[in-house]
Formats: structure tokens, C-alpha cells, sequence
């Protein structure tokens, strides 16, 4: 074997031009589309994440063990809230209908309705606080009654992380 390597050393001045990249880029046009390319894959990849509840992925309000399962809790659960937006898009075009009597009471049962809502949510939040003070311990419980509240009045099909359990499946 031979020490030699068959060409000479390179200089600084040499090994310095090698490791220079231009400040901009020639085509910038092209760089900005790769550019936005790679951002979209990214923003692509932590939805995917984000909405099929991925712990990495999730924001902090959303992260946790006792997070999670009120997530399944209230996607298990059949809520009043849930249906708010479709009533009160029915009571919305009730009122316009010509019969004065029907508008009144559309209104009357749109109030009532908002009271079960409230009412609704008010017993989750006891019912999940019971549950997780049994399961983790009274003092270690998040407060989690406007989390579990709020996501008890989105549609099911709205809410995100994506619901990963089926009706009446309640968690253990």
C-alpha cells in the first residue's frame, strides 16, 4: 500500500470556494415554489396528525391522558349541544314563515333549548370530574369542565382531534 494519495493537498483558499453556496439562489422563482411545496407536505403532515389525535401533533390544550379521555367521553355521548347549530339554523327559518304565533314559540324552544345545552354541560362536566377524580385521583385531576363543555356543543363531524371512538363506546 502506498501513503501516497495522488494529488496534492488542498488549500484553504481551495476548501473554502468548495463549501461556499450562493446567498440567493439563481432561480428564485424555483426556490419559492419548493419552498411553499415543502411548507404544504409539512402543514399536510401535522393535519393528518392533529386530526387523528397524534400526541405529538397536538396542541397543548389538547394534550394528556385525562384530555383524551374526556375526548372519548364526550365523542362517545349523544349531547344536546351537539345540535345546536341545526336548531337554531330550523328556529332561523321558522321565524321568517308568516305566522306570527310559530315565530314565538320557535323562540320559546330555541331559549329552552339553550337551557338543556347548559344544563347538559353542566352534568358532563360533574360526571367527567367524578370519573377522573376515581381514575387518577382526586388531586391530580385537570380542570377540563369548558374543555369537555366545548367540545360538547361542536358537531361531531367538526370537531378535531377526529372523534376515535364510536357511539355509547365509552372509555374504561
Amino acid at each position: 500500500m502506498s501513503d501516497t494519495k495522488g494529488r496534492p493537498t488542498p488549500t484553504r483558499k481551495e476548501r473554502e470556494a468548495a463549501n461556499k453556496k450562493p446567498l440567493v439562489v439563481a432561480d428564485r422563482a424555483e426556490a419559492r415554489r419548493i419552498s411553499r411545496e415543502k411548507d404544504r407536505e409539512e402543514r399536510a403532515k401535522f393535519n393528518a396528525g392533529y386530526a387523528a389525535g397524534d400526541d405529538k401533533y397536538l396542541p397543548l390544550r389538547d394534550k394528556g391522558v385525562q384530555k383524551k379521555y374526556v375526548r372519548d367521553y364526550v365523542d362517545a355521548r349523544l349531547n344536546f349541544g351537539e345540535f345546536l347549530i341545526p336548531v337554531m339554523f330550523l328556529v332561523i327559518v321558522i321565524m321568517y314563515l308568516p305566522l306570527q304565533e310559530v315565530s314565538v314559540y320557535a323562540t320559546l324552544f330555541l331559549i329552552a333549548y339553550f337551557g338543556a345545552v347548559v344544563i347538559d354541560c353542566l352534568v358532563l362536566g360533574g360526571i367527567l370530574q367524578r370519573r377522573l377524580a376515581a381514575k387518577y385521583g382526586a388531586d391530580k385531576v385537570e380542570r377540563i369542565r369548558w374543555y369537555a363543555a366545548m367540545r360538547a356543543v361542536q358537531l361531531r363531524l367538526m370537531r378535531l382531534p377526529k372523534p376515535q371512538v364510536k357511539r355509547f363506546q365509552y372509555p374504561a
